[in-house]
């Protein structure tokens, strides 16, 4: 961690919904004036889309069926781990971007399911911003954790997780249910070893819970809206929360334990502009003090 040069990560499994949460920082940062640095948490994976392919297909025939983008052997961790470091101490470092379909390939000029060349960050930014799988990982070989400054995590209760993750890669990534369902299965021990550890090291998580049916998600024929869900937001240290004031700005909202409110869904932005905000502005403000 770091005065001159906070870092945000905000970190959830694939299909959990982090993608959303991105957009209410953008508006935070874009309201409040803040030059932010991205990272987007597919730039520090190991492996484009073919040799990922090839990688998968060379652990599986040497014995290990599990092998993912969830796990340490498909990622940079330790260079993400050297990228935060690098930020806090000096607002410096690099990123690239890994490019998903036929838009972003004629946007950066490489084939769908490559890497752009890394580049430096822009100097004289005011935090770093990570979004992706492994914001707050930690492993044998690097502690992404210690090196950010809040610790966002972004966690739908797992029947929820896989329903969205089924309709986003079925509908806008062409798999079948059976791939994304044989995906999951894969992912699996990786999920419990580098995915649900780093959500005890976050300082905030929200957690959607659905209000209808998701007994087998993948029967489910469509993703419940913000309004069939809740959201339970657990702080990892709840001083300085203004419980009370949230409660009375947020429609619909309880009290659920010391360190935990829950809120309808519709209410998961308006929630979330409330919290980070001030949070944001103090880790800014902090830093230009300190410059």
């Amino acid at each position: 961690m770091t005065t001159q040069h906070p870092i945000i990560s905000v970190t959830g499994s694939s299909g959990a919904g982090t993608t959303s949460v991105k957009k209410t920082f953008d508006q935070i940062f874009r309201r409040e004036d803040i030059n932010a640095a991205y990272i987007e948490g597919d730039a520090f994976h190991r492996f484009d889309r073919m040799a990922m392919k090839q990688a998968m297909a060379e652990a599986a025939e040497a014995g290990n069926p599990h092998f993912s983008h969830f796990g340490p052997e498909a990622n940079l961790f330790e260079k993400l781990e050297a990228t935060f470091a690098a930020y806090g101490k000096s607002g410096g470092g690099e990123t690239r971007h890994y490019i998903h379909d036929d838009a972003e390939a004629k946007l950066y000029g490489s084939p769908p399911g490559t890497f752009t060349e890394w580049r430096p960050f822009e100097e004289g930014t005011d935090l770093l911003f990570y979004e992706g799988l492994h914001g707050a990982v930690v492993s044998e070989a690097a502690n992404v954790a210690q090196h950010a400054d809040l610790k966002i995590g972004v966690v739908p209760v797992l029947n929820l997780e896989w329903i969205q993750k089924i309709h986003r890669d079925r509908d806008t990534r062409g798999y079948t249910t059976e791939a994304v369902t044989e995906t999951i299965l894969r992912r699996m021990p990786d999920y419990i070893h580098f995915i649900c550890p780093q959500f005890t090291e976050t300082d905030i998580n929200f957690q959607r819970i659905p209000t209808v049916d998701t007994s087998n998600p993948f029967v489910s024929r469509w993703i419940p809206t913000a309004d069939e869900s809740m959201v339970v937001i657990r702080f990892k240290n709840p001083r300085g929360i203004d419980f009370s004031y949230l409660v009375a700005m947020i429609p619909g909202s309880f009290m659920s334990r010391a360190n935990s409110i829950v809120i309808p869904g519709g209410k998961l932005d308006l929630a979330m502009q409330l919290i980070l905000t001030p949070m944001i502005l103090q880790l800014v403000e902090r830093a230009r003090r300190s410059r």
